[in-house]
């Protein structure tokens, strides 16, 4: 999988992806992730790469010009999916995940920031997405979340396969994992009060164990 993301703030992503799974995948030969600067293909001596809106209005919008050429610049592979991060994109969940994954071989993903993008950008993408109902100051966390809950579903990337069988958001919707619980067995507040395992989990019947599992989600 080869990931594209275009942004005017490229070095924000120089920790992020390179550490953690992300950095394994990369190492594993998995998935490739090359960020390009926006700035770069501008055609004006002070590399803006948004202006006034015609028309009046508060903010600055993003320019059309250099995001096609960067876009035109990009290698593309057999078969590539042009993300946007709108407000008014369909809410990204873990579907989205798993459909990109198992259907493209390219991800490129297009940042905004300022009051958005013209509109004429909208033609050069196929899919305007949304991270939740809220307002950030640009598409470059979204990015980082889109590569990373992709790139660990992809085969090989988690070091067991059942990593991903039974998370959150991994069949229903709805579906919330269960409690889980690591040693100690028992743990001692400075109150003296005691946080005990339940018992079933010690147990070592199986069937009991994911009896209670179902039967008790994580509240």
């Amino acid at each position: 999988m080869r990931f594209d993301i275009l942004t005017i703030f490229p070095h924000i992503f120089d920790s992020y992806f390179q550490e953690s799974i992300l950095r394994i995948a990369q190492e594993k030969q998995k998935i490739e992730i090359h960020v390009h600067d926006i700035r770069a293909y501008t055609k004006n001596k002070h590399k803006k790469t948004d202006d006034i809106p015609y028309g009046g209005g508060p903010g600055m919008v993003m320019m059309v010009q250099p995001i096609y050429d960067c876009l035109k610049a990009i290698p593309r592979l057999e078969k590539p999916r042009v993300i946007m991060f709108d407000p008014g994109g369909s809410e990204y969940t873990q579907v989205h995940a798993k459909h990109y994954g198992e259907q493209y071989d390219q991800i490129i993903l297009l940042c905004g920031r300022y009051e958005g993008f013209d509109e004429r950008v909208y033609n050069l993408v196929d899919e305007r997405i949304s991270i939740g109902k809220y307002v950030l100051s640009g598409g470059e966390i979204p990015a980082m979340i889109v590569t990373e809950t992709v790139t660990r579903l992809l085969p090989g990337v988690l070091g067991h396969i059942e990593s991903t069988h039974d998370e959150t958001f991994s069949g229903s919707l709805d579906y919330v994992e269960h409690p889980q619980y690591t040693r100690p067995e028992n743990f001692t507040t400075e109150s003296e009060e005691q946080w005990t395992v339940p018992p079933v989990l010690l147990s070592g019947n199986h069937a009991e164990i994911e009896k209670w599992r179902k039967e008790h989600p994580k509240q």
